[in-house]
C-alpha cells in the first residue's frame, strides 16, 4: 500500500522539506494540523485541553530542531453548534501554552465547518538547528522519556472510558531544555509523532543507513504515536557528555540501537484512526 503522506510529501520539489520545519537563514517555519476525527474527539477533551495540545504539538517541532518559537498564525475551523465561551477556553489556552515558550499569536484564518479543526503555522529562529540529515556510521540511537502510554491511553479512549487529567495523551512533555543545552553533541534528531518504530526509520531513510539493535523494543513502545518526545542521535565518544545533560535536564534517556550500514527497519504503520 503507497503511503500517501510521503507520497504527497515528495511530490514537492524544494530543497527546504524534509525536516519538522523548513529552515531558511536563521528562521524556521512549520505548520501542522489538529483535527477533529483524525487527533481527538470533541468528548474526550476539554477546550483548554485541545487548545493546548495543538500549541504543543507545534511548538514540539520547533523545539525538536533546537529553534526558540516566536510567533504563531493560527487558523480554526468553528462547528456551528460551538458556543463563544468555548472559543473563549480555545484561543486563551493557546495563548497561555505558546507564551509559555516565548512564542506570540499575531494572527491566522477563521472558517465555518462540521468539524473542529486548527491548523498553526510557526515562525521560530535558531544558530545551530538540528536536522534529521547527519548520522554517521556508529552513531547511537536514542529516546527521550517513557514511550507506550500515550497508545494505551488512546485505546482507553476509543472504550469509553477516563483517562488521567495529565495523560501524555492530553499533555505532551517537550524537552526545550535538554535540547537546546545538548545541541553540540548532537548528529540529528527529530521529535516522536509517529512512533519510535516509524520516526527511527525515517531518521534512517533520509540518512540511507539501517541499524544494529541494543536494546528490545516491545510493539507497545515502539508504535505508540502522538508522544512528542526526542528521537536523538550521537558519536559515541559523546555517549557520558549526552548522559550529563540528560542528568542535569532531569530527562530520562534511552539508548536502543547503534547506526550501521545495512538496510534494517522496524515494523511501522500509521497510529491515526
Amino acid at each position: 500500500m503507497v503511503d500517501k503522506e510521503s507520497y504527497l510529501i515528495g511530490r514537492l520539489n524544494s530543497g527546504y522539506v524534509g525536516d519538522d520545519a523548513a529552515v531558511v537563514g536563521h528562521t524556521l517555519y512549520s505548520m501542522d494540523a489538529f483535527f477533529e476525527g483524525s487527533h481527538f474527539r470533541r468528548e474526550w477533551m476539554s477546550m483548554a485541553q485541545i487548545g493546548r495540545k495543538a500549541m504543543l504539538v507545534n511548538l514540539s517541532d520547533a523545539i525538536a530542531m533546537n529553534a526558540h518559537p516566536k510567533y504563531a498564525l493560527v487558523t480554526v475551523c468553528i462547528p456551528p453548534e460551538m458556543t463563544t465561551a468555548e472559543i473563549d477556553e480555545l484561543m486563551e489556552s493557546m495563548e497561555r501554552t505558546a507564551a509559555e515558550f516565548g512564542c506570540e499569536i499575531i494572527g491566522g484564518d477563521t472558517i465555518g465547518g462540521e468539524k473542529l479543526h486548527l491548523s498553526i503555522a510557526l515562525v521560530s529562529e535558531s544558530d545551530a538547528p538540528l536536522l534529521r540529515r547527519g548520522l554517521q556510521e556508529g552513531d547511537l540511537l536514542a529516546y527521550t522519556g517513557t514511550l507506550g502510554q500515550s497508545k494505551k491511553d488512546l485505546e482507553v479512549l476509543f472504550r469509553g472510558e477516563k483517562i488521567a487529567p495529565d495523560s501524555r495523551f492530553y499533555e505532551p512533555q517537550l524537552r526545550s531544555e535538554f535540547i537546546y543545552e545538548a545541541r553540540p553533541l548532537l548528529h540529528s534528531g527529530m521529535d516522536i509523532s509517529d512512533g519510535l518504530y516509524c520516526d527511527t526509520n525515517k531518521l534512517l531513510d533520509v540518512n540511507k543507513y539501517g541499524f544494529d539493535i541494543l536494546k528490545n523494543i516491545d510493539d507497545d513502545t515502539g508504535l505508540s504515536g502522538e508522544e512528542y518526545e526526542m528521537l536523538i542521535a550521537f558519536p559515541k565518544e559523546h555517549k557520558e557528555a549526552v548522559e550529563a545533560v540528560a542528568e542535569k535536564t532531569n530527562t530520562p534517556l534511552n539508548i536502543f540501537a547503534k547506526v550501521a550500514q545495512n538496510d534494517r527497519r522496524f515494523p511501522c504503520k500509521s497510529h491515526h484512526f
